[in-house]
C-alpha cells in the first residue's frame, strides 16, 4: 500500500474535521461489524490519511484512506 503524500492527507483533514458526522459506504475489513449505513463522528486523520471515527455502534475503527469510503453527512 502507497501513503498518501502531504498534500492529500491535507485535503482530508479539511474534508472531515473533528466532529463531522459521517456515513459508511464500504469497508474492506473482513473482521468488521461496521455495515453500509452506518454512522458515526470523526475524531482525527492521522498521518496516513486514516480517517478515526466514533462509530454509533461503540467501535473506533479507523477508515482506511484508498480502501473503504465514507461521506459526510452535513
Amino acid at each position: 500500500m502507497r501513503f498518501p503524500n502531504n498534500e492529500t492527507v491535507d485535503r482530508v483533514r479539511k474534508q472531515y474535521p473533528r466532529g463531522t458526522r459521517v456515513e459508511l459506504i464500504t469497508m474492506t475489513d473482513p473482521y468488521s461489524t461496521l455495515r453500509p449505513g452506518d454512522q458515526g463522528t470523526v475524531d482525527f486523520v492521522d498521518d496516513t490519511a486514516t480517517i478515526f471515527v466514533f462509530w454509533d455502534k461503540g467501535s473506533t475503527l479507523g477508515v482506511v484512506y484508498g480502501e473503504d469510503a465514507i461521506k459526510s453527512l452535513i
